[in-house]
């Protein structure tokens, strides 16, 4: 799975969805793979025991309001979520889902989108795709420096790779 393209079953919560309900504040001292299991549960008890790799959050406004817990971000990854959609996010939700590697795409018609639908994400041409009804619905672009951050596994990952080149170039010279 790769930032440019993930094809996954679509799990839909509506506005305002809170990092509490995403990372809850009882198990934060938890490790991640405990914390993991109660993400989304007070809204979709299934959510953590169903989610697969490659699954699609689709969100309403605000996705992401609240504190700013990076643990949020941490949790949808531990559980393998290879995107979150919503028509907006909250801003720290949405810099750390960037910096954490997590696809957060903005789709103004997130909205229309059924759950349980199955989505082709293409991040570089900025759609998304259904599977069954061949919808596409078109989100706001990434540059393209995001989307390579992206996958490199996020904002220290892909430094960490940036200043590997640098030094093999400059051992080189």
């Amino acid at each position: 799975m790769t930032a440019a393209n993930n094809t996954g079953r679509v799990w839909k919560f509506g506005d305002n969805i809170d990092t509490d309900v995403l990372a809850p504040g009882l198990y934060m001292k938890s490790p991640l793979a405990d914390l993991a299991k109660h993400c989304l549960e007070a809204v979709e008890p299934r959510f953590a025991k169903e989610v697969k790799p490659g699954d699609i959050v689709v969100g309403g406004r605000n996705f992401g309001m609240g504190s700013s817990r990076e643990q949020a971000v941490m949790a949808l990854r531990e559980l393998g979520v290879g995107a979150v959609v919503a028509p907006s996010f909250a801003g720290i939700f949405y810099r750390n889902a960037l910096n954490l590697g997590l696809l957060a795409l903005v789709c103004p018609e997130a909205g229309k989108i059924r759950a349980d639908s199955v989505l082709v994400v293409d991040a570089i041409s900025a759609e998304l795709r259904d599977i069954e009804t061949g919808k596409v619905y078109a989100c706001e672009p990434l540059p393209g420096h995001l989307l390579q951050m992206i996958a490199d596994g996020g904002l220290l990952a892909h430094l960490e790779k940036k200043l590997k080149v640098q030094r093999s170039k400059e051992a080189q010279a």
